[in-house]
């Protein structure tokens, strides 16, 4: 049996010698490599966080103590060592293991991490409420993958650091930019700082001078000259003056060296940072060479590592078109929240680079970035997927509509989007875009359309959205860029969908032919501002209308259209998600689940016609 297979919770990884501590570090980077490349998932940000996670596990217990990711992804060691590991094979799958931290998986899941950013605020309040019921537990931080760059993580520390809550932040630093100031004299100093003898003459002189008459203050000052002069050398105090005490940086895969300063962290007793500088990747050549297209991965064989082509998709579609619209018009500008590649803007940096700009994980910030780029006259287009987009809502309003400023918005991932779950289905934009005045919302069908209505937008004015989904388009491929198109007529009942989902709706209509339902398929191009004659036409003549839908159903479309036509003879359905959150799954699954799927459709098709009885099965 292997160590890892022995390893259930922390105190498993407790009872490990420090030579079985680093075997198992070996066994966890292989059967991730392996268990990842079966599933798919996040893989490079967990293999550089294989040594920083075991040594979290040797010095606290994360069933009581508090372990909060930042960014989740980074969480699959974690979940191994806490009793997770047969499981593995379900990873990002239905009804399986979620890719996040997910508390209703396990007591070690403190709290779910989908998003960046936030873990501070979190942590902060889990350490007041601690303080509040007089309670013993650790709060501890991991954050990474460029989670700092996120306003929120700013709020956090200025408000956790003020605090003097016991807290301890443990920054992933695996390449981004920190601090300037952290050089090869600041690691020195810090190797001085980490030694076990600097650490007991520290903790010894300041137990002597607090038992001493006005020791207290002498100490005080003397630290205070000490700050100061290291300030002066470095220039690094930045977290010292938000008030934590700064240690590192750390080799994060020294699982002894990391082992022993968490236990110092935890002595100190006040807030902390933790300094760790890890590499992304570790241990697999082919991530470790190219930590960013192995950050996320579908299945692929380990032993040649991921295949260099790249299939057409909506993201690239997306790209490619707004390269083509760049070279014509030098106005236009490419923003993204550190998602370079996952929004298709690969080629536009490289083609325009002083045009490109990349805010880290910072959406409410590029929003309003955006409107001040309109404001001065320039076209920027901000790439960005539909679940992030939710954390600029107000910029929306306050700094883009109110003032009608021209800035397009790229939202990727609209709708379901299949492993990562309810964390990062899309659902939600089409009810928060719709209900912001002057804000037009369009939701392309096929990459052609996409390039069409992308044109569109960027030669209108005004606030303009262009939702689509992620992957690849199907058997819908015509252009356009029209409000409202019949794309297959009928007799005996309407079925209206926009976006990926039109797909589903002609394949209902395909089903409901075999079962003698004649049905007349209208096609939304744009959402916002809504167009209904056409629908209202086609809803009298078959006296039967579904509207068809992959959003959450406050703030649907089929709720506007329902309000808007006012048709009382006519038989409406609204095919949606409901109010629910979706779990992990292929997005096929996912629809089904939903009940938005074509045969879903079909059969609420088949209860408005009367045809139910005579209906099963449809195929």
């Amino acid at each position: 049996m292997s160590i890892l297979e022995r390893i259930n919770c922390s105190a498993d990884v407790k009872a490990l010698s420090m030579d079985e501590l680093n075997t198992l570090c070996r066994e966890i980077r292989s059967f991730l490599i392996g268990s990842v490349s079966k599933t798919g998932g996040h893989l490079a940000s967990n293999l550089g966080v294989v040594e920083l996670t075991v040594a979290i596990h040797n010095v606290f217990d994360t069933e009581k103590d508090r372990l909060v990711f930042d960014v989740g992804h980074q969480c699959y060691v974690h979940k191994l060592l806490t009793g997770r590991r047969e499981a593995f094979d379900t990873l990002r799958r239905e009804g399986g293991l979620s890719g996040y931290p997910k508390p209703s998986e396990s007591l070690s899941d403190a709290f779910i991490a989908g998003h960046a950013s936030n873990s501070i605020s979190v942590a902060l309040g889990m350490a007041r409420a601690r303080t509040l019921a007089g309670a013993d537990y650790s709060v501890v931080v991991l954050a990474g993958d460029g989670a700092l760059t996120g306003g929120l993580a700013f709020e956090g520390l200025n408000n956790a650091g003020q605090s003097g809550e016991p807290i301890i932040i443990i920054l992933n630093d695996n390449g981004m930019a920190i601090d300037s100031t952290v050089g090869s004299l600041s690691r020195i100093l810090a190797y001085e700082r980490t030694r076990p003898a600097y650490y007991e003459l520290k903790k010894r002189y300041r137990k002597v001078m607090n038992r001493l008459p006005g020791g207290k203050a002498i100490y005080n000052y003397t630290r205070r000259i000490k700050n100061r002069l290291k300030r002066a050398l470095l220039h690094s105090g930045i977290f010292e003056e938000l008030g934590f005490r700064y240690l590192g940086p750390v080799d994060g895969h020294d699982v002894k060296k990391l082992s022993y300063m968490l236990k110092v962290a935890r002595d100190y007793n006040e807030p902390v940072l933790l300094h760790v500088v890890t590499q992304k990747g570790r241990g697999y050549p082919y991530a470790e060479r190219l930590p960013d297209e192995y950050h996320g991965v579908a299945p692929f064989d380990p032993s040649v590592g991921l295949s260099c082509s790249v299939g057409m998709c909506f993201s690239r579609a997306f790209g490619d078109a707004l390269c083509r619209l760049a070279e014509e018009n030098p106005k236009i500008c490419a923003i993204t929240a550190a998602m370079k590649s996952g929004t298709g803007l690969d080629r536009f940096a490289e083609a325009f680079r002083e045009r490109y700009f990349d805010e880290g994980i910072a959406e409410g910030h590029c929003v309003a970035m955006a409107a001040g780029m309109a404001a001065q006259g320039f076209a920027p287009v901000f790439a960005v997927y539909s679940t992030f987009l939710q954390r600029g809502y107000d910029m929306l309003i306050h700094d883009v509509a109110l003032m009608k400023l021209h800035v397009v918005f790229a939202v990727d991932r609209a709708g379901l989007v299949g492993g990562d779950g309810e964390t990062h289905n899309g659902v939600f934009d089409v009810g928060y875009l719709t209900q912001i005045p002057h804000m037009t919302v369009y939701s392309p069908s096929s990459y052609r359309e996409l390039a069409d209505m992308l044109k569109a937008a960027l030669d209108m004015d005004g606030p303009v959205a262009v939702r689509y989904p992620r992957g690849e388009e199907g058997a819908y491929s015509e252009g356009g860029a029209e409000p409202v198109k019949i794309v297959r007529e009928g007799s005996d009942v309407t079925i209206v969908s926009y976006g990926i989902m039109i797909n589903e709706a002609l394949k209902a209509a395909d089903l409901l032919k075999i079962k003698g339902v004649s049905a007349e398929v209208v096609k939304l191009g744009r959402l916002a501002p809504l167009e209904t004659e056409e629908i209202r036409l086609s809803a009298s003549k078959t006296k039967r209308l579904i509207i068809a839908e992959d959003c959450i159903s406050p703030g649907c479309m089929g709720e506007k259209i329902a309000a808007g036509l006012n048709l009382s003879d006519v038989k409406l359905s609204l095919v949606n998600i409901g109010r629910r959150f979706t779990g992990a799954g292929t997005i096929a699954q996912q629809m089904k689940s939903c009940g938005i799927d074509a045969e879903s459709i079909a059969r609420r098709a088949l209860e408005l016609t009367g045809s139910f009885r005579t209906a099963l099965p449809l195929q």
